[in-house]
């Protein structure tokens, strides 16, 4: 192929650099880019055809371009098999050799040769160059695949059945979370990406929440959803999460976090030596995750009778002392808030009702004491990260681990009618 283009792109690009604008330079510079690694791909092609890599030691182009280009072998790969693009489609390979479409919209045209077939790609050659031309490479990809989809309509139809072979859908406990895993098959994929996409949406044009946060918020509330109302109960009982831990456990990690909440400065003493709190289906947890679910969940105390050293007790005792807040009086906190979560900064509506004396350091559940934050405000709260004092009447106060102030915000918090 001739090497003329590809000599005017750099020409070009020199020229520009020297006298353009900057946004001259970048279009100059990139066109001259794609422009090199089409003749790259024409000359690597040549060397893989010559086995002239040999001279310098090397058993395969691979190698060769991994000592002597320091080219990822991927890269190059990737290179010569769009040579073979640039050969049977010729208007591709003008656009290439002068920068006016990259390496990665001929990666697609070689998929389009692979998947669609040479003349239905000869065929509609011209509107797609064009595309590649004025698109990114997905744009162009989604052209070529819906000719694939015309062109042979019965793939689909294999790729449906290939993905109800190998669906399958595993949720994993690992020592910081969970790990999730799997390949869904296209209708449970497409009900799962629907919900997905709804709950996930940003609330407005101030939410500022990155899309993975707002996937993992969204999850999080339609989850807490169903297990609240959505499945049906077991004799009474519906599905839960549950913790259980020991009295000692607890009160020793309730001054664990106390200590460590209240001098961040200082090295707290270390949990004794006590058995962990497990959460089912999960395993053992810290202090502070402990106390975060302590916030926000219901609490059964029972006796029990430990069986020598065994762990399987006897339940000599149950029973139950209130303290999540009444419906009133969750209310009255979220309109004292205006609805938003109580932390100065931010304007997250699903909130969670807090204790500000901790109800696990004997705090009561009185309306003036109770404080609403977000989900990842409570988290940060009980990771020692956020901490807050005061109550509605006076006004809380907001700092951070170092107990520097957080600029409070006075006019969301009035007294509760």
């Amino acid at each position: 192929m001739d090497p003329k283009p590809t000599i005017d792109a750099m020409r070009i690009a020199a020229q520009t650099l020297l006298s353009g604008d900057t946004r001259d330079q970048l279009h100059a510079l990139h066109a001259a880019r794609d422009a090199i690694d089409a003749r790259e791909a024409v000359l690597l092609a040549k060397l893989d055809e010559s086995k002239d890599f040999e001279l310098d030691g090397a058993s395969t182009l691979n190698a060769w371009v991994r000592n002597q280009l320091r080219m990822n072998a991927g890269q190059a790969t990737t290179l010569v098999k769009n040579v073979a693009a640039l050969r049977d489609l010729p208007l591709l390979a003008e656009a290439a050799m002068t920068g006016q479409v990259s390496s990665a919209h001929v990666r697609v045209f070689v998929y389009g040769l692979a998947h669609v077939g040479l003349e239905p790609m000869r065929q509609f050659e011209d509107v797609f160059v064009q595309v590649a031309k004025d698109c990114e490479p997905g744009e162009l990809f989604e052209a070529v695949k819906h000719l694939k989809d015309k062109v042979h309509p019965e793939d689909l139809d294999a790729a449906w059945e290939r993905g109800m072979d190998k669906e399958d859908f595993a949720v994993d406990a690992v020592p910081d979370g969970f790990h999730t895993n799997g390949f869904l098959n296209t209708v449970t994929g497409s009900k799962l990406k629907m919900v997905m996409d709804s709950i996930s949406a940003p609330r407005d044009k101030d939410d500022t929440r990155s899309g993975a946060q707002r996937r993992v918020q969204g999850l999080d509330d339609l989850l807490t959803a169903i297990l609240a109302n959505g499945l049906p109960s077991d004799k009474g009982v519906r599905p839960h999460m549950s913790v259980f831990v020991d009295a000692d456990t607890l009160q020793a990690a309730a001054d664990h976090v106390q200590a460590k909440t209240e001098n961040p400065h200082l090295i707290p003493e270390p949990m004794p030596s006590v058995e962990p709190a497990t959460l089912a289906g999960h395993g053992a947890i810290g202090p502070n995750l402990l106390m975060y679910f302590l916030c926000v969940s219901d609490f059964t105390a029972f006796l029990m009778k430990q069986h020598g050293g065994a762990r399987q007790a006897e339940i000599l005792n149950a029973g139950t002392e209130r303290y999540q807040p009444t419906l009133l009086q969750r209310r009255a906190v979220i309109a004292r808030q205006l609805g938003v979560c109580a932390t100065p900064g931010c304007n997250h509506t699903h909130l969670e009702i807090h204790h500000v004396i901790w109800w696990s350091l004997g705090g009561p559940t009185d309306v003036n004491l109770l404080i609403g934050l977000c989900v990842r405000c409570h988290h940060l709260l009980h990771r020692g990260l956020l901490n807050i004092t005061g109550n509605a009447v006076d006004g809380f106060n907001f700092t951070n681990r170092n107990h520097h102030p957080i600029r409070r915000r006075r006019t969301h918090y009035r007294q509760a009618a």
